[in-house]
């Protein structure tokens, strides 16, 4: 690694042909997505040495390569790490299981801002969540500053990262979680629901909330009554909110 013309993610840089090679081939250090200038002649074999350990790979013009890497030694290749390895579908289910508890999962569809990532993850390792989805492309990932924004959940609470929202949801589906889709569109009020069972509560990105693509696969879709003039709600506050009330409906009856 080496500094990048003083980006504030510098220390999450990786460039070079042959760094970038043996990054992948060695396995030891996560890497996030990878930027090459082509995918052809020299590029090839590392192209699908990427893609064969699902990295994403996106071509970029010169000019990004030099922006990133002002000194020009990165060769065409620059690749960005994660500050923590990411998980399977499989072992998050597998973590439910071993604990002998209904899946609890987070679906993010599109979060962009590392701090709501990061907030996110707290509220989930919080709540005893069993894990957490993103997607690749169009949000943000597990960078330095999502683990900072996170207060250190990061370093418990699973995260996978997947390549398509609808996909994952499907599958889910198919090993029985209940997926609900929290948008403020919904007529049905979150605390109306049974949350003991499992279940996976998508929650969209900054602004555009859950895409309409994906919230036509969710079971079934619920509100956050808001009384005031504010439409909607942060996702890491949304995410808290009905997080916590699984939490309230899971807890065992006193008596």
């Amino acid at each position: 690694m080496a500094p990048a013309g003083g980006s504030a993610d510098a220390r999450e840089i990786l460039y070079g042909l042959h760094a970038v090679r043996e990054a992948l081939k060695a396995g030891n250090r996560p890497l996030q997505r990878i930027l090459v200038l082509r995918t052809d002649k020299q590029f090839t074999d590392l192209v699908q040495l990427a893609r064969s350990r699902h990295v994403p790979v996106h071509v970029q013009p010169q000019i990004s390569f030099d922006r990133l890497v002002p000194n020009g030694k990165h060769q065409g290749v620059v690749a960005f790490t994660s500050a923590k390895a990411y998980q399977t579908e499989e072992s998050i289910l597998a973590r439910a299981a071993q604990r002998h508890e209904a899946p609890l999962l987070v679906v993010l569809d599109g979060v962009e801002d590392p701090h709501n990532l990061g907030a996110v993850l707290r509220t989930a390792e919080g709540a005893g969540a069993h894990g957490v989805f993103i997607p690749e492309r169009r949000a943000a990932g597990l960078t330095s500053v999502v683990a900072k924004a996170s207060a250190g959940a990061i370093d418990h609470i699973p995260v996978a990262r997947v390549t398509n929202i609808s996909r994952l949801i499907e599958s889910l589906k198919a090993a029985g979680v209940w997926i609900y889709g929290v948008t403020p569109s919904a007529h049905t009020i979150f605390t109306d629901v049974d949350l003991r069972q499992p279940i996976a509560l998508v929650l969209g990105g900054e602004g555009t909330g859950i895409r309409p693509g994906v919230l036509q696969h969710c079971d079934e879709c619920v509100c956050i009554p808001l009384n005031g003039q504010v439409r909607s709600l942060n996702v890491s506050a949304a995410a808290a909110i009905v997080l916590f009330e699984a939490v309230r409906q899971r807890r065992p009856a006193q008596g």
